[in-house]
């Protein structure tokens, strides 16, 4: 009995120790829609967290490591930091900002125990904000709000925090929730105040509130269990899972148990423990309850699983994901041209590759077809597939990717399609063109006002996740740039109609060879070409934009019948307009249902589905 006691009290004083650590540990997300200055601001707590040496050099965005984050200047995967400041430790996950990556967002909810709601003084909150504050408060996290670009023009700081304390309200807050601290910043500048009339020096500010607003993590009294919220990858050791320490503790070289999504439950010996500090990890002998870690030692691990110390323990509960609403293509480029630009070009390689981001991004879908070539891909949105399409082109992978369409789903017998929430501010000039191109999508206007600038209007409308697809090209073409949009998943409802999105045909080559400039000049008084002199084309690409809705079948490689000296050298005097340039995004948009974008490491073409026109045309009488 004596050597029991002892042991329960020796037990009792291990748990209290981890829970004094634990105290000094924060976990925070840092949510806001796109460009209101999340990663800037990391890079101000990491700069004032002593993430750098004296003297370090460091770069902007630090936390957007990926090349296509640094270009596109927008976050895409979530990411973990920690900083330090007065002793205490505070584990920082920037997420992203963009609808179309919610489930980067959702995931990291279950390692955090509040957020840091970043709100732009001028825009107010956003579609992105109120997707991802309605989530956190269905954790229960405590938000604390900076409203960032105080500084900024015509920022009203005083009536966005109104317009989030309203948000609060819409979103059934409770009551602390409703209470949440506002803070004012300028993260550019690097500092944050509790109110507009306070000295403007640093974030001391901001940590303080972190310390004294969220909770520090709550810890159980029972071995190691941790719910895999995130996989990284490190060259040496592989897959890593990435979570927050539930209880206990883990050393390396121990034997744990991974509880399968299926399940079973698989033994796993740790080989490397993992602690993140400022824009790096370190390794750790040991790992204890409440602090963000990454494991190394599993063959095959998956997020939302969990690891445990016991086989006898039970599987975390993860956070459910909202279900992908669109879908698309991905073949083996069957072109012509098909092999000669990429390393990777068959149906294993794109198949095995598009299992491995489905593991990595959960709100990914994969699904094989009959045709062994052929797969569909499922997502939240056009971009976030753009975005995959993108970094598989520069792997050296070769694949073409069909027009976006929706996922609808069958409900007491009847065929719904998902509608989304979509906000625009535009110019006050431009706004009867938009709302008249809103209503050809069968957009249904919800709420329009003027803001307080006077020179631009808010727009909200409820519109079919179809009708989107395109919109935000034709928005910056309309407004020349200046129309900002962004929407959110509403739900499912029943069928729109029919939807058309492009008013224009194309040209269509009939012949293989390179595009001559005697061809091209006769070609661009029919359209607007999209190749340019001596660049390879094939049967079935298009070469152009064609004002008319039909397609019309065109001979770029025609060359000049030579009669005699001078007629061969008149040529040289053809003046082409420069050709329509698309990016990735922009031409998975415009392609229409019978086409292709053939992505290649270094070419974007778009064709033809079937190839032959011949093919195409009795398909076509055929009403096939």
């Amino acid at each position: 009995c004596y050597n029991i006691h002892l042991c329960r009290v020796a037990q009792s004083d291990y748990f209290y120790l981890i829970n004094m650590q634990a105290n000094k540990i924060r976990n925070v997300a840092i949510i806001a829609h796109v460009d209101h200055g999340k990663t800037t601001l990391v890079d101000q707590l990491l700069q004032q967290g002593g993430a750098y040496r004296e003297n370090q050099a460091y770069e902007e965005r630090a936390m957007d490591s990926m090349d296509l984050e640094k270009e596109k200047g927008i976050t895409i995967k979530a990411k973990n930091t920690s900083v330090t400041w007065q002793g205490n430790i505070i584990n920082i996950v920037d997420t992203p900002g963009h609808a179309d990556f919610g489930a980067e967002v959702e995931r990291v909810m279950k390692m955090v125990d509040g957020v840091l709601l970043l709100v732009d003084a001028y825009d107010g909150p956003q579609a992105q904000t109120r997707f991802v504050l309605k989530k956190a408060f269905m954790q229960g996290l405590q938000p604390i709000v900076v409203i960032n670009k105080v500084d900024r023009e015509h920022a009203e700081p005083l009536a966005v925090k109104e317009k989030v304390l309203e948000l609060f309200l819409d979103l059934d807050a409770n009551e602390s929730q409703f209470n949440a601290p506002f803070l004012y910043a300028s993260a550019k500048n690097g500092w944050a105040v509790d109110s507009l009339n306070s000295e403007k020096k640093d974030m001391g500010t901001l940590f303080k509130a972190i310390m004294d607003t969220i909770p520090p993590p709550l810890v159980e009294e029972d071995d190691f269990r941790m719910l895999i919220s995130n996989i990284d990858w490190d060259n040496f050791v592989g897959r890593v899972a990435v979570g927050r320490v539930l209880s206990g503790s883990v050393k390396v070289g121990e034997t744990l148990y991974l509880i399968k999504q299926s399940g079973d439950t698989i033994p796993v010996k740790i080989t490397r423990v993992f602690q993140y500090t400022g824009l790096n990890t370190q390794d750790s002998a040991t790992a204890i309850a409440g602090n963000i870690i990454g494991l190394a030692g599993f063959k095959e691990v998956d997020i939302g699983e969990t690891v445990v110390k016991r086989i006898d323990q039970i599987a975390l509960p993860f956070i459910a994901i909202d279900p992908p609403t669109i879908q698309m293509e991905f073949c083996v480029n069957d072109g012509p041209l098909g092999g000669r630009d990429g390393e990777r070009v068959t149906s294993r390689q794109i198949r095995e590759r598009l299992l491995r981001e489905k593991k990595s991004n959960i709100s990914i879908g994969v699904q094989d077809t009959a045709n062994g070539s052929r797969f569909l891909v499922s997502a939240r949105g056009a971009m976030q597939i753009a975005v995959l399409v993108e970094t598989m082109r520069r792997e050296g992978y070769e694949v073409l990717v069909s027009r976006p369409t929706v996922i609808y789903q069958e409900r007491d017998g009847v065929k719904e399609e998902p509608y989304e929430t979509l906000w625009i501010e535009t110019p006050n000039d431009v706004v009867g063109g938009i709302m008249e191109n809103l209503c050809n999508r069968k957009g249904q206007l919800t709420n329009m006002e003027p803001h307080s600038n006077g020179e631009s209007t808010f727009i909200e409308a409820r519109i079919p996740t179809r009708g989107l697809i395109g919109f935000e090209s034709d928005l910056v073409n309309m407004t020349s740039g200046h129309g900002v949009m962004s929407h959110l998943f509403d739900a499912y409802g029943s069928l729109a109609g029919e939807i058309k999105t492009r008013s224009t045909g194309t040209l269509v080559s009939m012949d293989q060879g390179l595009a001559r400039p005697y061809a091209l000049n006769l070609l661009q008084e029919r359209g607007r070409l999209m190749v340019a002199p001596n660049e390879e084309v094939y049967e079935g690409m298009i070469v152009g934009e064609c004002p008319r809705k039909q397609d019309l079948p065109v001979n770029p490689t025609k060359e000049k019948q030579l009669t005699n000296v001078r007629a061969s050298g008149s040529d040289k005097n053809v003046q082409l307009a420069p050709p329509l340039s698309f990016s990735l995004e922009r031409a998975i948009e415009y392609i229409a249902s019978d086409e292709y974008v053939e992505a290649t490491p270094n070419f974007l073409r778009m064709r033809k589905k079937i190839l032959n026109f011949d093919t195409r045309r009795k398909l076509e009488k055929k009403g096939k």
